[in-house]
């Protein structure tokens, strides 16, 4: 099992171990060293934690005693790093972020020549080189190669993404930057769009990032759009990787709502490959059902975009993502994109004229919660009896009208427990209670 990677990268309290100096430029120079013979050139891009800056530039220092070339693209979207590393040929591309974390945390994320994520067996033997630098080398040996932003390389991902829209002119939208890597491009992109829009959250001071606003707080960007008479609402998350809208009502339209939407736009199309669509673990039932009721099957991956998109290439589907706000365009994007998911939402809003709600219809979101318990150690589940029995109780009440999901973060040291059901009183009582097993076991306040 790799104990430094988890499902998005290696991620933790800048400063601390695995993101103190050391450990970081030893991440530096094993990169280097597995890096495909060739240009050897690597982009850096990285979000707006103050922190970002100096693992950029201890990052690259351990790159650069490799024989690594490195360019940074300054502040970009994940995605956007996804991008430029496989349309400017360069041999790897990393993102220095943690994300929907908060500011304190930071994270370090690598795509390879392709622009996508590097596989898990990739990842192991990284680690391993990681593990016996870090066994030979000093804080002494550390060095840091600090970076200018190349400005041709954000040019070329805000020029790929923008291009106007017909008809977006008659929308208003209120825009959540999360004070996050989207501050730096989504008024390029969604200017450029013919949209009105209105910025909020798109003024990072280096600690505010995801700091009640984004994509985890979507209501914020909802009582924004009511108050200002807006059509829309659309938020991203510290690395723009995800997005989320509301309507203009304010209701927030997730994940699930917006595969529908695509969904159904690309069949109607005859651009749907096999009329399927890759969600999750997590993904509601009622989405289930309404994709069923317009044709098309859907697919469950595990939690993780890496895993989502490895089932579209194993399916043949062109779109999948996350109840969270992910999603992935295979045929445009290799990876999850925010900004591109926006313009996808307002270009079919603008040609058809319709609001939100008509265009996701007959969507009936089944009752789900999903609890959070910290742990203090990540035991396998089903090897836990007390947990595996509160697990195995549940869906014996459940008898199939009904969903379990318990599983660890693959970036927190967090157990979540989701449960769906008809009924919301069922939900939160079996939620409860299997959350309450798992604290009893191996909660972070238990002994």
């Amino acid at each position: 099992m790799r104990k430094l990677f988890g499902t998005d990268g290696i991620r933790g309290v800048a400063g601390e171990y695995p993101l103190d100096r050391k450990t970081v430029f030893a991440i530096g120079r094993a990169l280097g060293h597995h890096l495909p013979a060739g240009p050897r050139r690597v982009v850096i891009g990285q979000d707006t934690r103050e922190s970002s800056t100096w693992i950029s530039a201890v990052l690259a220092g351990g790159l650069t005693e490799s024989g690594i070339q490195v360019q940074s693209a300054g502040v970009i979207t994940t995605p956007g790093v996804a991008y430029l590393t496989h349309t400017n040929s360069f041999s790897a591309g990393i993102v220095i972020s943690a994300s929907h974390n908060p500011w304190q945390d930071n994270g370090i994320k690598l795509f390879g020549h392709d622009g996508y994520k590097l596989p898990d067996a990739t990842e192991l033997e990284i680690e391993t080189e990681i593990f016996a630098l870090l066994n030979s080398l000093t804080t002494t040996e550390v060095r840091e190669q600090p970076l200018a932003a190349h400005v041709g390389l954000h040019s070329a991902y805000v020029n790929w993404l923008a291009h106007p829209i017909a008809g977006a002119e008659k929308l208003r939208a209120v825009v959540d930057c999360a004070n996050g890597a989207a501050s730096a491009v989504a008024p390029e992109v969604l200017n450029r769009s013919g949209i009105t829009a209105e910025y909020t959250h798109n003024a990072p001071n280096g600690r505010n990032i995801n700091e009640n606003c984004g994509a985890l707080h979507p209501e914020v960007v909802g009582r924004e759009v009511v108050a200002r008479k807006a059509d829309l609402g659309i938020c991203f998350d510290g690395d723009a990787d995800r997005v989320l809208f509301t309507d203009q009502a304010g209701n927030v339209i997730n994940g699930d709502a917006v595969m529908l939407l695509l969904g159904r736009e690309l069949k109607q199309r005859g651009a749907l490959s096999r009329d399927t669509v890759v969600a999750t673990t997590m993904s509601n039932m009622g989405l289930e059902i309404a994709l069923r009721d317009s044709g098309i099957t859907m697919l469950r991956a595990p939690v993780g975009d890496k895993y989502v998109l490895e089932e579209m290439q194993k399916s043949g589907a062109v779109l999948g993502g996350e109840q969270s706000g992910h999603i992935i365009l295979s045929r445009e994007a290799t990876t999850g994109d925010g900004l591109l998911t926006a313009m996808r939402v307002l270009e079919i809003i603008a040609a058809g004229g319709k609001p939100f709600p008509e265009l996701i219809s007959g969507l009936k979101v089944f009752p789900q919660t999903i609890k959070n318990v910290k742990v203090r150690e990540k035991r396998p589940l089903d090897q836990v009896p007390e947990i595996a029995a509160a697990i195995q109780k549940a869906e014996q009440e459940l008898d199939g009208n009904g969903r379990v999901n318990v599983r660890y973060s693959g970036t927190e040291t967090l157990a979540r427990v989701m449960v769906e059901a008809e009924k919301e009183e069922t939900v939160h009582r079996l939620a409860s209670s299997i959350a309450a097993a798992i604290d009893k076991v191996v909660g972070a306040t238990s002994s």
